[in-house]
């Protein structure tokens, strides 16, 4: 069964590509975020139900009204394997949006993972599945099933833009949105920067270099050291 398009909801997203989003699972949330300049990463109360959670894939965004889920229910009939559901929920944790059954049927469709800026229930089952769940939280109140939301739609989720088809990866430090088109950009900064970062972890370990060579120029353009005084 098709879900039409309306005013509320569109099925058609041009997602970050499978090769891209293959790419981007090599790398820590931390590590991209660092390369888009410090941007992109959802507010730290969106958290993996399970430190071992990991996630990438392209959004499929989904806004509702605080403690409704219908709108989830119409974006998991349309999402394909390989999505993640990035969900609007207001931060609301006075009930649960989703619980075991809906994230089953997640697991059942191929979704890569869930993204709920809301809580959740049934965290021990979810657990045990071992699906990628993220979260601010649980409560064991159920939701309501009858308020229009949007799917498929830009939305602001743990304070941050998340367009339909941007890359999100998550793991145990957090969540990070990538814009579609910056992707490629970003997964070469993001090996550059693992590689410089192996190097300096190699001398770290190895005794070598324990003081970064950019601390000095550091400290004396935000004025703890002087600065040299030019010999005439």
């Amino acid at each position: 069964m098709r879900i039409p398009d309306s005013e509320y909801l569109r099925n058609d997203v041009e997602r970050t590509s499978p090769e891209l989003v293959a790419r981007a699972s090599g790398f820590a949330a931390s590590i991209l975020a660092d390369v888009a300049g410090r941007r992109g990463t959802l507010h730290g109360r969106v958290r993996a139900l399970s430190s071992a959670m990991r996630l990438a894939g392209p959004a499929i965004t989904v806004e509702v009204r605080p403690g409704d889920n219908l709108m989830i229910h119409a974006a998991m009939a349309i999402a394909q394997p390989g999505d993640v559901l990035v969900i609007d929920g207001k931060g609301d944790q006075t009930c649960a949006l989703m619980g075991e059954i809906m994230i089953s049927q997640c697991m059942a469709i191929g979704l890569a993972g869930v993204v709920i800026d809301a809580a959740i229930r049934d965290s021990v089952e979810i657990q045990n599945l071992g699906f990628p769940v993220f979260s601010v939280g649980t409560n064991p109140n159920g939701p309501t099933k009858f308020v229009p939301g949007r799917v498929n739609y830009p939305i602001s989720a743990g304070g941050i833009m998340v367009r339909p088809g941007d890359l999100v990866v998550a793991d145990a430090d957090g969540v990070f949105v990538g814009e579609r088109e910056q992707v490629d950009t970003l997964l070469t900064l993001a090996q550059k920067k693992v590689d410089m970062e192996t190097s300096r972890l190699r001398d770290i370990r190895s005794g070598q270099k324990l003081i970064p060579g950019w601390l000095p120029a550091a400290l004396t353009a935000a004025g703890v050291l002087e600065k040299p005084v030019a010999r005439e």
